[in-house]
């Protein structure tokens, strides 16, 4: 565990100077989430049920989990990367954990993540967002938030070094776009038809969202939906335990073969 411990480490310090050199991916990573608040905020809140500053109150725990989800997309991306350039074969022959070169890019990505979202809650805040919940129960969003980040990294670390290809990665992660909108993260799911209102439910984006905004005090939790939405804090964790014993050792275990 110490020699897991020490080649993460490394691995961390890795990724996090790779940020560093690289500050417009940084900043083009919060623009987005940012931009995306003003447009559906301003442009798509005054055409729904939920008006004005309550409708934005609504949306940011939305755009914050939806924002945690595109880890998929910026895991698969780094991981792609890393494995066609052969940075990752590179890596294979060196006297480290297997699970180092992944972890340290999770690792990495939460943290960047954890900075990231400060300019959005402030954009947030000065838009008409407040938390209205206690102190522990933001503290306790916040975490879920980053653990659903974690997972959610995993995810795309295993998928790109699946594909092993920036090409390939990037058709892939575009169909991540595609899981916030079957989500609750934009809108409440009561009006969608039962079929689609099922598959919206159990998106594990919909479960983190409603969490969230219980936790923050910004919307209760809705009637008569699917168990991971009407106990949210369970369904999140749940969730999140399951995406990681899946893909976790997936992940670790593609990296460790190599390319076949």
């Amino acid at each position: 565990m110490s020699g897991l411990a020490y080649d993460g480490t490394a691995m961390l310090g890795r990724q996090l100077r790779r940020v560093r050199n690289n500050p417009g991916l940084l900043i083009l990573t919060q623009i987005m989430p940012i931009s995306m608040l003003l447009f559906f905020g301003y442009v798509f809140g005054s055409a729904l049920a939920v008006p004005g500053e309550e409708y934005r109150r609504f949306l940011v725990p939305g755009l914050l989990v939806a924002t945690a989800a595109g880890g998929i997309m910026t895991g698969m991306f780094q991981a792609a990367g890393d494995t066609h350039r052969g940075v990752m074969d590179r890596f294979r022959t060196l006297p480290m954990s297997r699970a180092a070169v992944p972890l340290g890019q999770a690792l990495a990505d939460v943290l960047v993540t954890a900075a990231g979202t400060v300019p959005f809650l402030l954009v947030g805040l000065a838009v008409g967002w407040r938390i209205e919940g206690g102190v522990l129960a933001a503290a306790g969003a916040f975490g879920l938030l980053l653990l659903f980040r974690f997972a959610a990294v995993w995810i795309g670390i295993f998928l790109g070094l699946l594909t092993r290809s920036e090409e390939a990665a990037g058709q892939l992660g575009g169909a991540t776009f595609l899981l916030p909108l079957l989500s609750s993260a934009y809108i409440p799911t009561e009006g969608l038809p039962g079929w689609l209102r099922t598959v919206a439910e159990w998106n594990p984006i919909s479960a983190v969202a409603t969490a969230l905004r219980d936790l923050f005090g910004n919307a209760p939790v809705p009637a008569g939906a699917a168990w991971p939405v009407t106990h949210p804090v369970a369904g999140s964790l749940l969730w999140c335990a399951f995406l990681l014993a899946v893909f976790v050792p997936l992940a670790v275990r593609t990296y460790a073969a190599g390319p076949k």
